[in-house]
C-alpha cells in the first residue's frame, strides 16, 4: 500500500493479493470458518483518492479504469470482464468510512474516488484491500493519529481479510482471517501469471459447500520454502482447501487447471475463494512467456504480477 498527497487529495494504492495455502480447520458457530492462510500481496493495484469534505458528507465516485487493459494491452470496454461494483451505501469503501468516523467520534466528510483495476467475486481481496486503504486515508486526512494496529482491529469487525491489507505485503493468517503473523521480511520476489476467468464465485456459497481438513496441510513449509527460494519446492506445496468445491460450483475452476497444467509453471491453484487462478513461475521472463500463451488461449482476463512490500508513508499515520 503506497500513500502520495496531491495537492489537497490523497492518493493511497490499494494491492491485490492471492493465496500461496489456504486451509479449513473447522466450521465455527458464528457461521464462519476457522482457516490458516499463506497471503501476498501482488502488483494488481485499485486507486483511491481522498479528500476532506467540511461539510460532513460522504460521497463515493467508483468505476473500473479505463483506456488501455493493462491485461491485454490493448483498448477495452470499461469494467468488461472484471466484475460488477456496489454503488454508494452497498459498497465496502463507504462502510469502513463510515464506521471509522463513528469509533473515532468525528463529524468530518470525506470525496472518495475509486478506480477499480483488481476483479470483484476473484478472491483476490479487492474489496478488503480499498477498505483498508480508504481507512489509511481517513485517518491520515482527518488527522486521527490512529496506528496501523487500531485501524486493523476496527476493521476485522466487518471484514475477515481486511486486517492483512495494513501489514507488510506476507502474513500468516488464522481465524476467520483476521488473526495476523506477519512473516518477516525480506522474501525473494515471486513472479506469478493470475487469471481471471469470466466467471464469478461467491464466497460465502463455497465455503457452505467446504469440507474440514480431516488431516490438516501444515502451513510452515510453505514459509520455508519461500523464505529459502526454494521455487520448485514451494510450488509443489502449494495447498487450497476451497478448490474442490468451487470446481463443482464452477467448470471454469477445473477448466483453468488443467489449462495452467498444459504450461510450464513451478506450481498452480486457485486463490481464495476463486475464481481467479495463479500459476507461480521462475522469473519476471518466465511469467511474461506464460501470460502471452495464455492470452492467446483467451481463457480470461491475464495478469502478470509479483509479490510486493507495502511501503507506508509514515508508520504512525497509518
Amino acid at each position: 500500500m503506497r500513500v502520495r498527497e496531491l495537492g489537497d487529495v490523497l492518493e493511497v494504492t490499494a494491492p491485490a493479493k492471492i493465496n500461496l495455502f489456504l486451509e479449513v480447520l473447522n466450521r465455527r458457530l458464528d457461521g464462519f470458518h476457522d482457516i490458516e492462510t499463506l497471503m501476498a500481496s501482488v502488483t494488481i493495484f485499485d486507486s483511491v483518492y481522498f479528500s476532506l469534505d467540511k461539510a460532513g458528507r460522504i460521497s463515493l465516485d467508483c468505476g473500473w479504469v479505463s483506456g488501455m487493459d493493462a491485461c491485454t494491452g490493448r483498448r477495452s470496454q470499461e469494467g468488461a470482464g472484471v466484475g460488477d461494483l456496489p454503488k454508494d451505501t452497498d459498497n465496502i469503501v463507504v462502510k469502513a468510512v463510515q464506521r471509522l468516523r463513528e469509533e473515532a467520534g468525528v463529524e468530518l466528510g470525506a470525496k472518495i474516488r475509486l478506480v477499480k483495476r483488481i476483479p470483484s467475486a476473484a478472491g483476490l481481496g479487492g474489496a478488503s484491500s480499498d477498505a483498508a486503504a480508504v481507512m489509511v486515508a481517513a485517518n491520515h486526512v482527518w488527522k486521527l493519529g490512529w496506528s496501523r494496529e487500531q485501524l486493523a482491529e476496527l476493521s476485522s469487525q466487518f471484514g475477515s481479510d481486511i486486517p492483512f491489507f495494513f501489514g507488510d505485503g506476507a502474513a500468516i493468517c488464522r481465524g476467520r482471517g483476521e488473526i495476523i503473523e506477519p512473516v518477516r521480511q525480506p522474501l525473494p520476489q515471486l513472479h506469478c501469471v493470475v487469471v481471471k476467468p469470466p466467471v464469478g464465485l461467491s464466497t460465502p456459497a463455497v465455503f457452505k459447500n467446504c469440507k474440514v481438513a480431516e488431516d490438516p496441510s501444515d502451513v510452515t513449509p510453505v514459509v520455508d520454502s519461500w523464505r529459502k527460494g526454494n521455487l520448485s519446492e514451494l510450488g509443489s506445496r502449494l495447498t487450497n482447501r476451497l478448490q474442490p468445491v468451487a470446481e463443482e460450483l464452477s467448470p471454469w475452476i477445473h477448466r483453468t487447471g488443467q489449462t495452467f497444467g498444459r504450461l510450464d509453471c513451478l506450481g498452480h491453484q486457485m486463490s481464495g475463494s476463486g475464481s481467479s487462478y495463479f500459476g507461480l513461475c521462475r522469473n519476471a521472463r518466465h511469467a511474461k512467456r506464460v501470460a502471452g500463451r495464455l492470452r492467446a488461449m483467451d481463457c480470461g482476463r491475464v495478469y502478470q504480477v509479483s509479490t510486493t512490500r507495502p511501503r507506508w508513508l509514515d508508520r504512525s499515520q497509518t
